[in-house]
């Protein structure tokens, strides 16, 4: 059997650093140097996340807990850093660290009051991160351990701890490494991806208190320096309209499978193709209506958890998604979420056709935290709500 593999998860696509990295404009010399510097990096930082695969489970804290630890890595490599906020403590001077807890602990009220989840895990995960992490790094990114900020370089990127959909994208892939386990390559890697720009942007629209109408679905808004032509890294309403500019070049993103991208660099598209699952899901939760987290979210998280598996395609998401909608919300749900996923070109043959997931040896003890564990009060209230309106 082969070695299990742990990627890292950067919210930055290569291919955009790639582009920037290959300017060769005197102007865009020092740009184009930290963007290479920057993939240079997350490639020896990929030995070490392959090292680190099974230390997060070890690092727990009392069910329904908050632990949030903010380190500095003042400009350097060496992780974490010097501790500079946990748990509780007063406010920094540093804006970083106030952005980085912050969004850590939205994150956790998000996935913990709306699912009942114990943080990443579900075992009461410490949520660490280590905030100014070597110079002008362009990226976000998560380790299997912690969460790690760079500041940009000032000219295409800003501070990548000002974006809470950001820091929700890059915990969300802690969650789906403890759960469906989503292989990080072709559409299962692009799922990967979705999953996390999907409760990246739950977790801004329910600190933020928006319905999905009232959501601008843009994954790193604010992200980009003044002067870029780009309003976010991704656009879940319209996938491939996020940025367009000489230096990063333009989005790249498919917005329906005809133009799905079948390519080897990006671990086979992993970015540019989860613009599809993307979309199924906008207009999924728009079409449901009210706050996202509560019936689409809900939906998308049981499917995550409870059904689809490391190798799982667009086809058996489609597919389990609808079959959890049905389940849990009613036909009506089901047929919202089945023309979701038709619009973007994935058609729903059989809504029965994805079984649920037995749970393995490994992965027995969690299910049964699972079955035990209850619904959360909007869960259920808005679960009853939708049987009855069936």
């Amino acid at each position: 059997m082969p070695a299990p593999r742990h990627p890292l998860h950067c919210i930055v696509p290569p291919y955009l650093l790639a582009h920037l990295a290959r300017r060769s404009e005197p102007r865009l010399r020092a740009v184009a140097e930290a963007a290479l510097a920057t993939l240079v990096a997350s490639e020896q930082l990929r030995g070490e996340r392959r090292a680190l695969g099974g230390v997060a489970p070890l690092l727990a804290t009392p069910a329904g807990a908050k632990r949030r630890t903010i380190y500095d890595a003042r400009g350097g490599s060496t992780l974490p850093g010097r501790i500079v906020r946990d748990e509780g403590r007063p406010r920094s001077r540093d804006v970083a660290v106030n952005e980085a807890y912050d969004g850590l602990g939205a994150t956790f009220d998000l996935y913990h009051d709306a699912y009942g989840r114990n943080s990443i895990d579900d075992r009461g995960l410490r949520l660490d991160a280590s905030v100014h992490y070597r110079e002008r790094f362009n990226n976000a990114f998560w380790n299997g351990r912690q969460m790690v900020f760079g500041d940009g370089d000032g000219v295409i990127f800003g501070r990548f701890t000002r974006c809470i959909d950001v820091i929700g994208h890059e915990l969300t892939h802690g969650v789906t490494q403890f759960e469906a386990g989503l292989d990080y390559e072709g559409q299962a890697g692009a799922l990967n991806e979705s999953f996390s720009d999907v409760f990246g942007s739950l977790v801004k629209q329910y600190a933020l208190g928006q319905t999905a109408e009232q959501a601008d679905w843009l994954i790193g808004a604010g992200l980009f320096a003044a002067g870029v032509k780009g309003r976010a890294l991704r656009s879940m309403r319209a996938p491939g309209t996020a940025y367009d500019d000489p230096r990063i070049g333009r989005d790249p993103q498919p917005a329906h499978m005809r133009d799905y991208v079948d390519t080897t660099d990006d671990n086979g598209g992993v970015h540019i193709n989860s613009g599809i699952p993307n979309r199924a899901f906008c207009m999924a939760a728009t079409s449901l209506g009210g706050q996202a987290w509560k019936q689409a979210g809900a939906i998308w998280y049981r499917a995550l958890t409870d059904v689809l598996r490391g190798a799982s395609n667009f086809q058996e998401a489609a597919a389990a998604t609808t079959r959890v909608a049905g389940t849990d919300f009613g036909t009506d749900a089901a047929a919202r979420v089945r023309e979701a996923w038709k619009a973007v070109g994935v058609v729903v043959r059989a809504p029965s056709g994805t079984r649920r997931k037995e749970p393995s040896s490994a992965n027995s003890n969690r299910a049964e935290r699972r079955s035990r564990r209850p619904p959360s009060r909007a869960g259920r209230r808005n679960g009853a709500s939708a049987r009855r309106r069936a």
